[in-house]
């Protein structure tokens, strides 16, 4: 099995407006041969709950606004730490990320090919690594700032 064409428009919609919202490392994998309920997962990830908030937000309102869906179930909102979106046909992983570091859903799906994603999308891969070492250096320099 693979992914199907209305789960590529859904994915490819998804990752578009989860890259309009700085989402970091937007990565979708087809698991369609694996799992029976959907047929891709996209994960995506921000390093702050308002940002990961905002960008639950454009993936929903971009789905339903421009292919009529809308998730059946919608899953972690409160803490907004892990929001996961279930569109039946795909299935959103939008986390914080310590928790995208924490759970490591690519080890689980590395086995399953990825799905080709729009170039916005694909330019997100490795800006959560960039993110974190601009804060552990800021950090830094506030610490180096103390002592003096």
């Amino acid at each position: 099995m693979t992914v199907t064409d209305r789960s590529h428009e859904l994915i490819n919609t998804a990752a578009q407006a989860a890259a309009d919202k700085l989402a970091h490392d937007i990565v979708a994998y087809d698991v369609s041969d694996v799992l029976s309920i959907t047929d891709a997962f996209l994960l995506a990830s921000a390093p702050n709950d308002r940002q990961v908030k905002a960008i639950v937000d454009e993936i929903e309102e971009r789905l339903s606004k421009e292919l009529g869906a809308k998730p059946v179930r919608r899953e972690g909102d409160r803490e907004a730490r892990w929001v996961l979106l279930d569109y039946v046909d795909i299935v959103v992983h939008v986390q914080h990320s310590e928790e995208r570091v924490f759970y490591a859903l690519e080890r689980l799906w590395k086995d399953c090919p990825e799905v080709e994603l729009p170039e916005e999308a694909k330019a997100t891969r490795g800006k959560a690594e960039e993110h974190a070492k601009l804060r552990a250096a800021e950090e830094a320099a506030e610490l180096d700032g103390d002592w003096r």
